[in-house]
C-alpha cells in the first residue's frame, strides 16, 4: 500500500469516527482448510464490542476469536462493529475453505471434542467408518464401556436410548471388518481402534462392524516395552518406543486389535472421560452420549 492510499484510509476512518460510527475492519491468518482452525484480528476503531458471523450458522462476540470451518466451501464473515451509543458499522469478506489434507472426523461428546484423523493404511475400516458417520449411526450412542488408565469404548447401537444399567457390548451393523495389522500403527494414547470378539470364536480377528475404543493406557518403560517385543517378536521403532515411554499407550493390544485412527486434537477429553464413575459393568452411571461429524 502506498503513502497516497494509507492517506486515504486515513482520512476515511477519520471521517466516519467524525460521524459517531465505528470503522469495521478485520484480516484473517491460518491454513483455509477444513477442520484447520482460522485467526481473526480485528483492526476495527471507535468500536466497544463485536458480533461475528463466520457464515456457517456460528458467531462470535470476541475480540480477535479463532473458528473451525467443519466443511470446505464458500462463506461470508461478517464483523458488526458496536460503540457506546450503540451506532455500527459492518464489513465482510468471503472466504474459501478447502477440503483437509486428510481423512478427519470430530467426535462430540459433554466433555469436550476430538479431533481424528483415519488412516489411508487401513482402508476398509475408514471407509466403513466414514460411511456409518455420514449415516449419523453413532449419533446419541454411548461410550458403554470405560476402565481408567486402559480406554474408553462406544459404538454400541443398543447403547442408544438404554436404560441405566443395562448390559452393552454385544450390539454391531451385523458384519463385521478383516483385520487390517500395520507395523506403523500402534495403540499409542488416543489411538482409535476396532473393537471385537475373542480369539477362541474369531481367530482371523476380524473387527466389529461399529464398536471402537480409544486408547488412554499408561506410560511404559524401556523394560516392559522389551518385554513386549520378546511375546510379540517384532520391535519398535525408536519413535515408536519413545511415544509410548512419552505418552502413554497399551502395547498388550498391538497385532491384535487394527488400529485405524488417531486423536490429533483434544487428548484431555479422553482422560476426562476415563475418570467417570463407572458400575461394576464399567459402564459410566452417568451416560456420556456422542455424535461423529465428517470433516469434508
Amino acid at each position: 500500500m502506498n503513502l497516497k492510499t494509507l492517506l486515504l484510509a486515513g482520512s476515511a476512518a477519520v471521517l466516519l469516527s467524525a460521524c459517531g460510527k465505528p470503522v469495521a475492519q478485520f484480516s484473517y491468518d491460518g491454513e483455509l482448510r477444513a477442520a484447520s482452525g482460522v485467526r481473526f484480528a480485528n483492526a476495527s476503531h471507535e468500536a466497544e464490542s463485536y458480533e461475528w458471523d463466520f457464515g456457517d450458522g456460528n458467531t462470535s462476540q470476541e475480540a480477535n476469536p479463532e473458528h473451525r470451518y467443519h466443511a470446505s466451501g464458500e462463506y461470508t464473515v461478517r464483523l458488526k462493529a458496536v460503540n457506546a451509543k450503540g451506532k455500527t458499522r459492518t464489513h465482510e469478506e468471503k472466504l474459501h475453505i478447502g477440503s483437509p489434507k486428510h481423512c478427519l472426523v470430530e467426535l462430540i461428546t459433554p466433555y469436550g471434542n476430538m479431533l481424528i484423523q483415519l488412516y489411508d493404511a487401513t482402508p476398509q475400516h475408514q471407509d466403513n467408518f466414514t460411511k456409518l458417520v455420514e449415516q449419523g449411526y453413532f449419533d446419541s450412542l454411548l461410550f458403554h464401556r470405560v476402565i481408567n488408565g486402559f480406554m474408553i469404548q462406544g459404538g454400541d447401537p443398543k447403547s442408544k436410548g438404554s436404560k441405566a444399567g443395562e448390559p452393552l457390548g454385544s450390539g454391531g451393523p451385523g458384519y463385521t471388518i478383516p483385520a487390517e495389522f500395520a507395523d506403523t500403527l500402534i495403540h499409542v494414547k488416543g489411538a482409535l481402534a476396532a473393537a471385537r470378539t475373542g480369539d477362541q470364536v474369531n481367530p482371523q480377528k476380524r473387527s466389529s462392524g461399529s464398536q471402537f475404543y480409544i486408547v488412554q493406557g499408561r506410560p511404559q518403560t524401556a523394560e516392559e516395552l522389551d518385554r513386549f517385543e520378546a511375546r510379540k517378536g517384532f520391535r519398535y521403532s525408536t519413535e515408536q518406543r519413545k511415544a509410548y515411554m512419552d505418552k502413554g499407550g497399551t502395547p498388550q493390544l498391538d497385532r491384535e486389535y487394527t488400529v485405524f485412527g488417531q486423536v490429533i486434537e483434544g487428548l484431555d477429553v479422553i482422560d476426562k472421560i476415563a475418570a467417570v464413575p463407572t458400575d461394576g459393568r464399567d459402564r459410566p452411571r452417568t451416560d456420556v452420549p456422542m455424535k461423529i461429524i465428517l470433516i469434508k
